[in-house]
């Protein structure tokens, strides 16, 4: 799924306004994912993170919205895009 060329442009403003990305090399990746899960706030996580407070409520909004998008019309050509 994706969204229209207005909708990639919002989601463009969101992320510049409220997501932070960083990174760091680890030799053994999953254990470090671990880890983070336990000790920060990361309620966009889903997998592996089912105890978060808002863990039920992000997996059901994101059930949602595949259910709505998937009434929507497909996107047709690049005019729409």
């Amino acid at each position: 799924m994706r969204f229209t060329r207005a909708g990639e442009a919002r989601l463009r403003k969101w992320m510049a306004q409220h997501a932070r990305v960083c990174w760091v090399e680890h030799p053994e990746p999953w254990k470090m994912e671990e880890v983070l899960l336990e000790e920060l706030f990361l309620p966009l996580n889903l997998a592996g993170n089912s105890d978060h407070p808002f863990h039920h409520k992000l997996s059901e909004i994101r059930r949602h919205s595949r259910v709505q998008a998937k009434r929507l019309p497909p996107i047709r050509g690049a005019r729409d895009y």
